[in-house]
């Protein structure tokens, strides 16, 4: 079986003692290619160089996360559009998007930046990877003002409700992705997936981050993916098979580039 982490972040220092194991053990495990999500541009070069050294296993997107929006929002985007002028370097624009969770002193910035990014994706034809906490409203305000972009790509790490799922399908080719939350005890995503197409599920790690049960609390990995897919599988009464071949299917449809046999860092 294979699977595709879609969001993950192994250029994380936590990793700085065993990257490489990391890296073997999720491809032993069957997660034969891993995205690497963008934060800004203090992170961006050691992401770049480690997806140069994995070709064909580690994709990198490019992207400013949204708590990395500050001020200088608009000098972070135009480094963003500098290496956009070599767009085979990437499969996707994420990290993006807004989140309110822990403060909204930049939540006017992070619209604009977010709107910014959008233009960019559209631009140059790659689907975007949205982080979205706490801003579901704005959020939509946002892509309702990009309607004629033609976006396309997935809500990261989603935890939403199935109506929301409902929603941003309507905008076009749109995903969302699942993770270790899904197997935690009383998780309200686990209630959602239920109503959600398997043909718009993702499945990604956002590794160091959210590792699932029963690992919960350690640093999660790509390997772990298998988890996250046994327990979708149980939700939705379908084989684990069954559960890989959708979802990688799925984002080999979403993530366009990840189907070329040659690709450039």
């Amino acid at each position: 079986m294979e699977f595709i982490d879609t969001h993950c972040h192994f250029n994380d220092e936590v990793y700085n003692d065993d990257r490489e194991e990391v890296i073997a053990r999720a491809v032993e495990a069957g997660v034969t290619k891993m995205l690497q999500a963008d934060i800004d541009s203090s992170e961006r070069q050691s992401m770049l160089d480690l997806c140069e050294k994995h070709p064909g296993v580690l994709y990198p997107m490019l992207g400013l996360y949204p708590g990395s929006v500050k001020e200088d929002w608009q000098e972070e985007v135009d480094q963003m559009y500098e290496l956009a002028k070599n767009p085979e370097r990437f499969v996707a624009i994420g990290e993006i998007g807004l989140d309110y969770h822990f403060s909204t002193e930049f939540k006017e910035q992070q619209k604009d930046a977010l709107k910014a990014q959008l233009e960019l994706a559209a631009k140059l034809d790659l689907p975007v990877n949205i982080h979205l906490r706490d801003a579901t409203d704005d959020f939509f305000a946002v892509m309702d003002s990009c309607r004629g972009l033609g976006l396309r790509g997935n809500l990261h790490a989603f935890s939403g409700s199935a109506e929301t799922a409902a929603r941003i399908r309507k905008y076009g080719d749109w995903s969302v992705g699942i993770g270790g939350v899904l197997t935690f005890k009383k998780a309200g995503i686990a209630e959602a997936v239920k109503s959600i197409p398997i043909e718009m599920i993702l499945l990604e790690t956002d590794a160091p981050y959210l590792a699932p049960t029963p690992l919960r609390g350690t640093r999660n990995e790509s390997s772990y993916i298998p988890i996250i897919a046994a327990k979708l599988a149980e939700i939705k009464q379908i084989s684990v098979r069954q559960v890989a071949e959708r979802t990688t299917a799925n984002a080999l449809e979403l993530f366009r580039k990840l189907s070329l046999e040659v690709f450039r860092v």
